[in-house]
C-alpha cells in the first residue's frame, strides 16, 4: 500500500486556503447587489405614474398592503421641496436618480434632503408603507396582514435607514408612487438599465373631478403648484387651471410616447389605467394590474379591497391625503354636483385633447351635467393604439 506523507507546511497551506474560500464564499453570499446585477435575481421594479389628486394614493395602497411588495409613497418629494424656488423641469433628473437609488434598495439618496439624523420617520408618508411597519423593518405587523398607519407611527420609527434598505431587499417587488413625472423620457435610462426590471402603471382621472379635489386640499398643494408652472407669476383665479392644463398636457405626452411609437425597450412595460374605471370595476382592474406585474391576489387583500371602497360617503375634507372607507365611485362622481358649470367648461376647454384621447366625454349644460345617469366615460378599448413599428431601439434623451 502506498502512504504518502504530507509535511506540516502543506497541511497549514491547505487548512489556510479552505478557511480563505469559506470567508470568500460568505461574503459573496452576503454582498450588497451589485451595480451590475442581472435581472435574473427576479426582483420587479414598479413605477405607479400618476399627478395629485388622482386617485393615486388609493392605488398606491393597493400594492402597498400586498405581502410581497416593498412601497414608498412619493420619494420625489424631498427632492422638490429641497429645492423649492425652481420648475419642475429643472428637478427632473435629480428626481429620476433618486428613484434609481430607491429602487436598488439604496437608501443613502435620502442623505442630501433629510436632515440629520436619517430616521426612517423622516420619509415623506413613510407610515403608510406596511413593509416599513413589517419585520424586518419593525415587528408591529406581519407581512401578510393589513397595516394601521396611526399604530405604525407610534411604533415603529427607527434611527437611521439601514433597516429600511433590508426591508427592501427582502421583498420581490419594489413598488413607488410618484408624481412629479411630466413625461417618459427622462426615465428611459431606468428602463434601459439591465439591474432593474421595471414596469410603469400611469394612472389618470377626469380632470373635471381633480380639480374638484385639487380644491378641497388646495393649501397643501401650493409649493407643488408654483413648481409646476415653472414658478410664473399668474392671477390667481387662473393658477389652478393652468396648473392643470400641464398635467393634462403631460398625460398626453405620456400616454402618446407610450403606445404610439414606442420605443423597443418600453413596449409591453407601460399600463394606463383610469381611476373611472378603476372604481367601477375594482377586482378586476387590480387583477389586471397584478398580473401585469406578477403578483397574486389574495383572500385578505380582495376583502380590504372591498371593505375600503364600498363605506359610506365621499369622505371629510380633513381625509384628503388618507386612505379611509368611503363610497369610491360616489367620490368619481362628486364633481358633477358640486362644480358649477362655467368651471366645467374652463376646464374642458383647457383640457379638451386629454379628454377626447383618454375618453372623457364633455358636457354642453348645465343640465347634462347633473344627470348622473348620462354615462360620460367612454369604453377603455376605444382609446388604445396598436403597436407601430420602431424605427430604431435605442431613444436618444
Amino acid at each position: 500500500m502506498l502512504r504518502w506523507r504530507v509535511s506540516k507546511p502543506t497541511v497549514l497551506s491547505l487548512l489556510l486556503i479552505q478557511v480563505v474560500a469559506v470567508v470568500l464564499l460568505y461574503r459573496w453570499y452576503n454582498r450588497p447587489p451589485s451595480q451590475n446585477t442581472s435581472l435574473s435575481e427576479g426582483k420587479v421594479h414598479v413605477l405607479l405614474l400618476s399627478s395629485w389628486r388622482s386617485g393615486s394614493s388609493f392605488l398606491g395602497q393597493v400594492f402597498n398592503q400586498h405581502p410581497d411588495v416593498f412601497y414608498l409613497m412619493e420619494p420625489g418629494w424631498h427632492v422638490w421641496m429641497s429645492v423649492k424656488q425652481t420648475g419642475a423641469r429643472s428637478l427632473r433628473m435629480a428626481v429620476r436618480d433618486m428613484i434609481r437609488s430607491v429602487f436598488q434598495c439604496d437608501m443613502s439618496v435620502m442623505d442630501a434632503y433629510i436632515p440629520q439624523p436619517c430616521n426612517v420617520s423622516k420619509l415623506f408618508m413613510w407610515s403608510h408603507s406596511r413593509a416599513l411597519c413589517s419585520p424586518p423593518a419593525c415587528f408591529l405587523t406581519a407581512r401578510d396582514k393589513i397595516s394601521n398607519e396611526q399604530e405604525c407611527k407610534k411604533n415603529c420609527d427607527t434611527q437611521g435607514l439601514k433597516l429600511a434598505e433590508a426591508a427592501c431587499r427582502s421583498y420581490s417587488h419594489v413598488v413607488l408612487k410618484e408624481v412629479r413625472f411630466f413625461e417618459l423620457e427622462s426615465l428611459f435610462p431606468l428602463l434601459r438599465d439591465p439591474t432593474l426590471d421595471l414596469r410603469i402603471i400611469h394612472l389618470v382621472r377626469d380632470p373635471r373631478g381633480v380639480l374638484r379635489s385639487r380644491e378641497k386640499s388646495s393649501k397643501a398643494l401650493v409649493q407643488d403648484s408654483a413648481i409646476v408652472l415653472e414658478q410664473a407669476n399668474l392671477p390667481e383665479n387662473e393658477q389652478p387651471y393652468q396648473v392643470l392644463q400641464e398635467i393634462c398636457r403631460s398625460h398626453v405626452h405620456i400616454y402618446k410616447t407610450a403606445m404610439l411609437k414606442p420605443p423597443d425597450f418600453l413596449r409591453g412595460r407601460y399600463k394606463m389605467i383610469r381611476y373611472e374605471d378603476l372604481v367601477r370595476n375594482t377586482l378586476p382592474e387590480i387583477e389586471a394590474m397584478y398580473e401585469f406585474v406578477g403578483l397574486d391576489m389574495t383572500e385578505t387583500l380582495q376583502e380590504w379591497i372591498y371593505r375600503i371602497t364600498h363605506g359610506r360617503g365621499k369622505g371629510k375634507k380633513s381625509d384628503a391625503f388618507k386612505i379611509t372607507s368611503r363610497n369610491a365611485e360616489d367620490v368619481s362622481l362628486a364633481w358633477r354636483t358640486t362644480l358649477s358649470f362655467e368651471k366645467v367648461q374652463h376646464i374642458q376647454d383647457v383640457c379638451k385633447d386629454a379628454m377626447n384621447l383618454l375618453g372623457y366625454k364633455t358636457v354642453d349644460s348645465e343640465k347634462e351635467q347633473m344627470l348622473l345617469d348620462v354615462d360620460l366615460l367612454k369604453p377603455n378599448e376605444q382609446n388604445q393604439f396598436s403597436w407601430l413599428p420602431s424605427k430604431s431601439t435605442i431613444a436618444k434623451v
